[in-house]
């Protein structure tokens, strides 16, 4: 049976300032991407997510980005490797903070916005940040682009490597993705899902130019702060269950 994991970009609140739906998305998704304090989030919203990700047996991974409270992560920064290197151990230790204290483990790591997008296509950048991951733990899984600088050297370093497709963003030719929405905006949850299965069954994806682009779906990401996101991951889920594809935590078929 097909296997497909579902993740979402979450714990993105900060202070008195609420983005998504964390909770409602918890009931649907399988693994949790949790902001640790740079781009968005807080000590208090790590520690709610973490609990939240408890209740709801949902994995936990760390998601690191560019120290950018401002711009949400989604700037492009010039950082150093041993900068990039740094903030990913320093993010990722913070969060695993609220993980081990109630009895759970990261299960994977997944680089936020203009970082994550960055290192798709720079070796140099891709490398610091899986060194990073690596020195923290050999055994967390990295979500990665299809094609990806990141994707090719963590397979040459031994890293297991989750390929990542999305529901909420549009692919480009070499199977990345939009980092901004440019799309139209999400009326018909249901096709969003039927396309989100076609990735699944038949690893394909259509671009806003309607070119039909080979990816591979190991794990889907949905915005926690995409308008109608909740919305949509129940139809997506709903979607997949309905075509017989098993929704399960990456690590159940990753390692």
């Amino acid at each position: 049976m097909k296997k497909v994991d579902l993740n979402c970009d979450m714990g993105e609140s900060f202070g008195l300032y609420k983005i998504g739906e964390d909770e409602e998305m918890m009931k649907y998704i399988t693994s949790a991407n949790i902001a640790c304090g740079y781009h968005a989030g807080d000590p208090h919203i790590m520690r709610q997510s973490v609990l939240l990700a408890q209740k709801y047996k949902v994995q936990i991974g760390a998601h690191p980005g560019f120290p950018d409270l401002i711009g949400f992560g989604r700037r492009y920064l010039s950082c150093t490797p041993a900068e990039v290197k740094d903030y990913v151990i320093y993010q990722m230790g913070a969060l695993n903070g609220f993980v081990t204290t109630y009895g759970l483990q990261l299960q994977h790591c997944k680089p936020h916005g203009a970082l994550y997008m960055m290192a798709m296509g720079d070796e140099k950048l891709a490398r610091s940040i899986l060194e990073g991951i690596a020195a923290f733990s050999d055994k967390l899984i990295v979500f990665a682009f299809n094609n990806s600088a990141v994707a090719h050297v963590g397979e040459k370093m031994g890293i297991p490597i989750a390929k990542e497709v999305y529901a909420d963003r549009e692919h480009t030719k070499d199977g990345s993705i939009i980092l901004t929405r440019t799309g139209p905006s999400i009326q018909n949850y249901e096709q969003m899902a039927n396309r989100v299965v076609k990735m699944a069954l038949e690893n394909k994806v259509l671009t806003p130019d309607g070119e039909e682009v080979v990816v591979e779906a190991q794990t889907v990401c949905v915005h926690g702060d995409t308008p109608g996101a909740t919305e949509l991951i129940k139809q997506i889920r709903i979607a997949l269950e309905a075509a017989k594809i098993q929704v399960e935590p990456i690590k159940n078929f990753i390692l």
